[in-house]
């Protein structure tokens, strides 16, 4: 239905046909900060196609705390992108805000979407404005902003999420 949104699918795809080997986590989240951060063609890209996204109303158009807190799907898992989902969320607080508590059973990759400069998504490893988080496998937290609105990007492997998850649980080891 949307043009934008297959050109959006077919760029996930050139990023996962680089990392498809990679598992998320801290390694991860280095290696897209430094090869596809901010300025880079992949990066401008899939931010430009998520913002026209928003415009045209398929992106994070499923309100989940009234209109500062929207989701939506994009692709589900498929060969086409290596059996990852692809969803967005929109979150916009000044203020330090948090959205659903969730476990990642196999690791998240997010692409940072600035709306307002300044805004930021922590990740596991803190907070991130442009650029990317990469929560490891069996990770768990709040989804937060700070500094104004954003689009998180992400891309879960096999789709996988858990809402089961409960505050205060440890986080797994790392190796």
């Amino acid at each position: 239905k949307y043009p934008t949104a297959q050109k959006l699918i077919s760029r996930v795809q050139d990023l996962l046909d680089e990392v498809e080997d990679l598992t998320p986590g801290s390694n991860l989240e280095t290696h897209l900060n430094t090869t596809y951060g901010p300025g880079t063609p992949i990066y401008t890209d899939l931010c430009s196609l998520t913002l026209q996204g928003l415009r045209e109303g398929w992106v994070a158009n499923i309100e989940l705390d009234g209109p500062k807190y929207r989701r939506s799907k994009v692709a589900l898992p498929k060969a086409e992108t290596r059996y990852m989902s692809i969803t967005t969320v929109f979150m916009d607080s000044v203020e330090e805000y948090s959205g659903q508590y969730h476990k990642h059973p196999y690791g998240e990759i997010n692409c940072v979407v600035q709306i307002d400069e300044g805004s930021e998504l922590k990740g596991m490893q803190g907070w991130q404005g442009a650029g990317w988080t990469s929560p490891g496998p069996g990770t768990h937290h709040y989804p937060q902003v700070r500094g104004g609105a954003l689009i998180a990007l992400f891309f879960l492997p096999a789709g996988r999420i858990s809402y089961k998850a409960k505050p205060g649980e440890p986080q797994p080891v790392v190796v």
